[in-house]
C-alpha cells in the first residue's frame, strides 16, 4: 500500500529536576550543596531511510512521545540524558508544521536528519552557587507534523486514464501496476527501476489525470505533486481513440493541466508517447497527431511490447 501524506503528533521529553543536597561531615556542619543537575529529555528526530517507499509506517502509528530526562541527584550526579526517538521517513518527504503549514525541511539527502521537537533541557541542582531552590527540568516541544512525500524518479509517466499507462510501466521495469479496463485502476503513484547498472533510472506511473486535475477533479493535484521532481516527463497518448476521445485534445488538455498547477512543469523536457499501435485506427490518428503537434513522436505497444528498445534509449540519452 502506497501512503504519501499522513500528519503526526510528536512530544519531547521534559527535562529531569535538578536537585537539592547537601554533603555534610563532621567538619562541614552546614554542607556543601551538592545536587546533580537534570538530564535532558529525548528529542523527536526523523531520518530518511533509502529502504523505504511509504508512510505507510506512519499511518499506523500517529503519536510519538520522548522518554523525559532523569533527576539529579546527590554527590553532583548528573540525571542521565534520555535516548532520542528516530522516526524513519522515506528520501523525499517533505515536513510542514500543521498549524502554520510552515515547510521545516524536505529530506531529499539518504540518511539526513532534522529534529523536529527538541527535548527540554534538565533543571540545574543546586551544585551551581547560584541556584537557590530546586529547578525543574524545561518541558519538551510539541507539535502536530504534515509529512507529504514526493517521489524522487527519474521519469514521470502522465496521460488521460486507460491511455496504458500501467502497461508500459509493467512492460520496460520491475514495477507491478494494477491493469483493469476501467478508469483509475492505479490509485496511487508507482516506481519502478528500469534497467541495471550505471544505466538504470527509476520511472514513476503517475495516476490517470483529467481536465480540472489541477482543481481538484478525479484523483486531483494529489499526485501532481509527484511530478514536480522528475527530471523528464513521458506523455503517453492513446492514438487508437479507445475511449471515444481524440488524441490531440488529449494532449493539449493534460500540458494545460501541468501549466495550471505549476507553470514549471510546462517547462520540463516532455517525451511524446503514441500508443496502442498495434490497434489499426491508431495510424490514422497518429497522422493527423503529427501535423498537430510539434514534437517528436514515438510510436508504440506496450501491450505487444514494440517499439520499446527505442524510446528506452532515447530516455537514457537524455538522463546522461
Amino acid at each position: 500500500m502506497f501512503v504519501d501524506h499522513v500528519k503526526i503528533l510528536v512530544k519531547a521529553g521534559n527535562g529531569g529536576k535538578g536537585c537539592r543536597s547537601f554533603y555534610r561531615d563532621k567538619y562541614t556542619r552546614k554542607g556543601i550543596p551538592d545536587g546533580g543537575d537534570g538530564g535532558k529529555g529525548a528529542d523527536i528526530i526523523l531520518r530518511v531511510d533509502q529502504g523505504l517507499r511509504t508512510l505507510i509506517d506512519l499511518q499506523y502509528h500517529r503519536e510519538y512521545r520522548g522518554e523525559n530526562g532523569a533527576n539529579g541527584s546527590g554527590k553532583n550526579k548528573k540525571g542521565k540524558d534520555a535516548s532520542p526517538v528516530i522516526i524513519r521517513v522515506p528520501q523525499g518527504t517533505v515536513v510542514k508544521d500543521a498549524k502554520t503549514g510552515l515547510i521545516l525541511r524536505d529530506l531529499k539527502v539518504p540518511g539526513e536528519e532534522v529534529v523536529v521537537a527538541q527535548g527540554g533541557r534538565g533543571g540545574l541542582g543546586n551544585k551551581h552557587k547560584f541556584v537557590t531552590e530546586v529547578m525543574p527540568g524545561q518541558p519538551g516541544e510539541q507539535r502536530e507534523l504534515i509529512l507529504d512525500l514526493m517521489v524522487l524518479a527519474d521519469v514521470g509517466v502522465v496521460g488521460f486514464p486507460n491511455v496504458g499507462k500501467s502497461t508500459f510501466i509493467n512492460a520496460v521495469s520491475n514495477a507491478h501496476s494494477e491493469i483493469a479496463a476501467y478508469p483509475f485502476t492505479t490509485k496511487s503513484a508507482v516506481l519502478g527501476v528500469v534497467g541495471e547498472g550505471e544505466g538504470a533510472f527509476v520511472i514513476a506511473d503517475i495516476p490517470g489525470l483529467i481536465e480540472g486535475s489541477s482543481e481538484g477533479r478525479g484523483l486531483g493535484h494529489r499526485f501532481l505533486r509527484h511530478i514536480e521532481r522528475t527530471k523528464l516527463l513521458l506523455h503517453l497518448i492513446d492514438m487508437a481513440a479507445l475511449e471515444a476521445r481524440d488524441p490531440i485534445e488529449d494532449f493539449r488538455i493534460i500540458n494545460s493541466e501541468l501549466k495550471r498547477y505549476n507553470p514549471q512543469l510546462s517547462k520540463k523536457l516532455q517525451i511524446v508517447v503514441a500508443n496502442k499501435m498495434d490497434i489499426p485506427s491508431a495510424a490514422v490518428n497518429l497522422q493527423r497527431f503529427k501535423r498537430a503537434v510539434k514534437n517528436k513522436v514515438y510510436p508504440i505497444s506496450a501491450l505487444k511490447k514494440t517499439g520499446l528498445e527505442e524510446l528506452i534509449e532515447r530516455i537514457k540519452a537524455i538522463l546522461q
